[in-house]
């Protein structure tokens, strides 16, 4: 089993730009895919919010484009994802698919976070065509349109309040007849005029005509009968689940599984594992967030392999 200096778990846009600077660092990253390859913004159509594309970009491109750059600096990448670790000893072990096993010296972890979906009929084919997780990535390509928004959590008002910037009208809807957003938040969504709501509704299919979603299916729990309601967007935001399963509780993670780090730099609990991207920000969730915490990881991993990194866990964020 070769040994390698620094493995890197994922390819979004953490992964990827920890892979740039650990290659420009000479440290010949090993870059395991991972079961999204180039992550969430591969679903998304154009990207105008990511720094130096002033007429936007494809969310697929963008990764191609870093994976390119990435593997222009001597960055080496491998198909499969990680099924399970072993961080009790230097190098640790990564098995991948359960059936391959790498050595390292140092482990970025950038495996990021899954949306969790309502896996209905017509979700996942519209998925960049009128579905989204993300009002912040896709608001603005919904303007003056109708939109709705599924969820009744904090997330859910916050990102339908923001989404009332662009849209012509919103509704809300919620599997249930009360809303587990704070109070706050619920009252800030129930002032705004442009806020509709369907509670006690069940969505059971996204429609759609010509690739563009027309409506969402719903059932009315009370009395079982089903409607239409029509839209231009539907965003789905109902949380994201941390890809941290394999790591079986050897790294420190919040109560919902987000990895735990310093609070001034990408350590984590275990000296010589780093993090970076959406599997350690539950908060920002935003491309540019998570290639500046990929960059952080690099340049920490770097002076870690030199022997100059101080790994202090008393100022992790907990």
């Amino acid at each position: 089993m070769a040994e390698h200096k620094v493995v890197i778990l994922g390819t979004g846009p953490a992964g990827l730009t920890a892979a740039i600077y650990a290659a420009r660092a000479n440290l010949s990253p090993i870059v395991v895919e991972g079961n999204e390859p180039g992550g969430q913004l591969t679903l998304t159509t154009e990207i105008e919010n990511f720094p130096g594309f002033s007429n936007g970009i494809l969310g697929s491109d963008l990764m191609d484009n870093m994976r390119k750059q990435a593997e222009r600096f001597g960055a080496t990448f491998r198909d499969g994802w990680a099924t399970s670790v072993d961080l009790s000893h230097r190098p640790f072990s990564i098995t991948l698919n359960e059936v391959e096993t790498l050595s390292a010296d140092a482990l970025i972890i950038s495996t990021g976070a899954s949306a969790k979906m309502l896996s209905i009929p017509g979700e996942s084919e519209m998925i960049g065509h009128g579905v989204s997780t993300c009002a912040t990535c896709d608001g603005f390509f919904f303007t003056k349109k109708r939109v709705i928004v599924v969820g009744g959590g904090d997330s859910a008002m916050e990102e339908a309040t923001f989404l009332t910037k662009f849209a012509s009208e919103l509704t809300i809807v919620h599997r249930r007849d009360t809303l587990r957003a704070s109070k706050v938040m619920q009252e800030r969504a129930r002032n705004n005029p442009k806020i509709q709501w369907a509670l006690d509704m069940t969505p059971i299919a996204v429609k759609s005509e010509n690739n563009h979603v027309t409506g969402l299916e719903v059932r009315d729990n009370k009395t079982g009968q089903t409607r239409i309601i029509e839209t231009d967007g539907l965003f789905v935001s109902i949380g994201h689940s941390p890809n941290t399963n394999f790591l079986n509780g050897q790294v420190a993670t919040d109560k919902v599984g987000y990895i735990v780090t310093n609070y001034r730099n990408s350590a984590t609990n275990i000296e010589g594992v780093f993090a970076c991207g959406d599997v350690m920000d539950s908060h920002y969730r935003q491309a540019v967030t998570a290639a500046g915490s990929g960059c952080r990881a690099a340049m920490d991993v770097e002076k870690y392999l030199e022997g100059a990194f101080v790994h202090d866990w008393s100022m992790s964020l907990t």
